[in-house]
């Protein structure tokens, strides 16, 4: 795959991208706090250096072995998980749960995509993991906030690690793109034995798989954006004040729109044609933004500002994950059902 010229059209264009953004955002940097929002800029240029930390790991995806993804993909998912957890705390008589939750079912749901077993993999934590969650919380003793403490982990246990691990699983599907051509005649018709061709459509194996993920992550990451970039020009009237103040119907509408023409544009590296791509894509960014919206509730609800600090000046890991948490499962099932075999 490394040798097809679109892959590195897009991935030259990424860096490209991130390159000028790194270098407007020092430009602005150094100018007179008089003139711009001092804020504003601190924020912009600490999203590129989260996007530029994510980059890396897509980069991964395309010069190594699709299990050293998976792995990658797995600590990340580890390490939004622990971030999830110790901003919702539990009693100390749910430790062997989380135990069992950290060191068994998020690893093992990896090593299933790893398999290729998304008969299991599909419903190991959704199903067995909840079983397994609630039953052992219940065999600690303790049922003082019974729910709240099983509903707590079970969340976290789906957005960080059942949800995420559909974007690596991306890897293993067989993908077709269909392509129309002329290779067929029709049946010679009464009076006209000759028949006339016809064009048909011929589904021909797609194997990029690292570039759609490339292009699924990048996708995310443009679409929210997009968002805080028309919101900041255009932003009036906020969705939900109590819960993101910075979140706009203008930035909104704008971001998920921009977002479609950006996967039309870019649809040279996927299978889907224009359309397709551009349809995609919106449903991606409101995926996205319904991740932000609700990974900002939780974090509103906890009363604090980011889930953690491990992305040097700009939160934690999940801060910057949430929308690819919510948008994964989603590209992931689209691709698989309209564009593989089975």
């Amino acid at each position: 795959m490394l040798n097809d010229p679109y892959t590195w059209y897009f991935v030259g264009g990424v860096l490209l991208l991130l390159g000028g953004a790194t270098a407007v955002g020092q430009f602005l940097k150094g100018q007179p706090e008089s003139s711009l929002n001092p804020a504003m800029i601190d924020t912009f240029n600490r999203r590129v250096r989260a996007w530029w930390l994510l980059c890396s790991l897509l980069a991964a995806s395309l010069v190594l072995h699709r299990e050293v993804s998976v792995v990658l993909f797995g600590l990340l998912a580890f390490w939004a998980l622990r971030e999830f957890i110790t901003l919702t705390p539990t009693r100390l008589s749910d430790h062997r749960t989380l135990f069992w939750v950290f060191l068994i079912f998020t690893p093992l749901q990896y090593v299933l995509v790893g398999l290729d077993k998304y008969d299991i993999y599909s419903i190991f934590i959704p199903l067995y993991g909840l079983l397994f969650v609630t039953a052992r919380v219940a065999f600690s003793g303790d049922p003082k906030r019974f729910l709240e403490r099983t509903a707590k982990i079970q969340a976290g246990l789906v957005f960080c690690v059942y949800c995420l691990s559909f974007a690596p699983a991306l890897l293993y599907l067989q993908i077709y793109q269909v392509d129309t051509l002329a290779t067929l005649a029709e049946p010679a018709a009464q009076g006209d034995p000759g028949g006339s061709p016809v064009r048909i459509a011929m589904a021909q194996p797609w194997p990029k798989n690292a570039l759609l993920l490339f292009y699924f992550v990048f996708l995310v990451q443009m679409g929210d954006a997009l968002q805080y970039v028309w919101g900041k020009v255009l932003g009036q009237r906020v969705i939900a004040p109590a819960i993101s103040p910075t979140r706009t119907w203008e930035g909104f509408l704008g971001g998920v729109g921009s977002t479609a023409l950006l996967g039309a544009v870019l649809s040279f590296a996927t299978p889907f044609n224009h359309w397709q791509a551009a349809a995609i894509a919106l449903v991606v960014a409101l995926a996205g933004f319904a991740g932000g919206m609700t990974m900002s509730a939780i974090k509103r609800d906890r009363g604090v500002k980011d889930y953690g600090t491990l992305v040097v000046g700009h939160g934690g890991v999940l801060d910057r994950i949430d929308s690819l948490c919510f948008a994964a499962p989603i590209f992931f099932h689209i691709t698989k059902v309209f564009f593989t075999a089975g």
